[in-house]
């Protein structure tokens, strides 16, 4: 072959594999290219499920559980087994038919021992299960704020020192809205249960310990903490931003500022489910798929996924794979940075 053919099937190539890459993923900075290689692709490996997945968690075992709100299941993938019903029901548990479109339960996360800790949603709970079995003990870990029933736990986070964050918009109630008959709190907080970690097996809730962090926010929903624990970040639904707060030692968070204001972009979909990478990077669900922040707060890139994105998780051994949850699939794309797994 002759290097003029040679070097005209180098350009042919890079062509394509660039065609490739635009299909899955937007790059808008150099630094994008520490995160993805150019040949990554978005897998879609499980679909078919009812409006609208959420709260991805990968377990200890090595299989992804994630929410089916409108069902009221936790769905179970596992490599090579595909998917089932893990738990139902996952949130709310009357007798009666629930009379709001979400009546399951929503984001998850892991505490240090592996224990898959669920924001209740419909069930308006924080809870742990004790094992990784859908008969296994629950331990409620918060249920009320100053003697009112938390509106509908939405997603939270953990912090070194066991202690939990979590956020409490309404839309697990049946009208989804600040109006609604059941809603007890005037606040849409973002919440800290001290020593959650810590607590017994089965042992009710310390209610009087339960900490309001933030209670000006219309709809918090997405959470992380960043990998050495000076911030939190939080995705406002409401207003479609990122805000950030630093986190003080005592585990109160001052210094709220917007981080990113995505609320200009036209495409589907607004901040929501988050995750943060080894090296600080947020992962977050966005207009258009997931997007992808530097710490400084700049949009680097975007994953463009087919349907509207609900949260993310990071998966498999090494932790560079990132598990998404959108309207009715599951999809996962192999990244190069390894996830901070909180």
């Amino acid at each position: 072959m002759t290097t003029s053919r040679l070097f005209l099937l180098t350009l042919i190539l890079a062509a394509l594999i660039g065609t490739a890459l635009s299909q899955d993923i937007q790059k808008l900075d150099p630094a994008f290219d520490s995160i993805a290689a150019p040949d990554a692709k978005l897998e879609r490996i499980a679909t078919g499920f009812n409006k609208w997945t959420e709260g991805p968690v990968w377990t200890h075992a090595g299989s992804l559980l994630f929410a089916e709100i409108p069902s009221n299941n936790i769905v179970q993938w596992i490599p090579g087994k595909g998917a089932s019903v893990f738990m139902h029901p996952s949130g709310y548990e009357g007798s009666e038919p629930y009379k709001g479109p979400e009546p399951g339960s929503n984001g998850m996360t892991l505490d240090a021992d592996g224990r898959v800790t669920v924001a209740g949603h419909a069930r308006r709970n924080v809870w742990r299960l004790e094992s990784v079995d859908p008969k296994a003990q629950i331990t409620v870990l918060a249920d009320s704020y100053q003697d009112k029933k938390l509106n509908s736990p939405n997603d939270l986070v953990y912090r070194s020192d066991g202690s939990l964050y979590f956020t409490d918009p309404p839309y697990g109630l049946p009208t989804q809205g600040d109006n609604d008959p059941l809603k007890e709190l005037q606040v849409n907080g973002v919440y800290r249960i001290p020593g959650a970690r810590q607590q017994k097996p089965g042992a009710p809730p310390d209610r009087d310990k339960l900490q309001l962090v933030i209670k000006d926010l219309a709809r918090p929903n997405g959470i992380a903490l960043s990998p050495d624990e000076k911030f939190l970040y939080i995705a406002e639904s409401g207003k479609k931003l990122w805000m950030r707060y630093r986190v003080q030692p005592d585990g109160s968070v001052t210094d709220g500022m917007v981080f990113l204001d995505p609320s200009n972009d036209p495409a589907d979909g607004v901040p929501d489910g988050m995750r943060v990478d080894k090296k600080g990077n947020i992962y977050s669900s966005g207009p258009g798929g997931v997007w992808i922040i530097s710490p400084e707060g700049k949009h680097i890139g975007t994953i463009k996924v087919p349907e509207r994105v609900g949260n993310l998780a990071w998966g498999d051994k090494d932790g560079k794979t990132l598990y998404i949850v959108a309207s009715t699939s599951v999809f996962r794309i192999k990244l190069k940075i390894p996830g901070a797994r909180n």
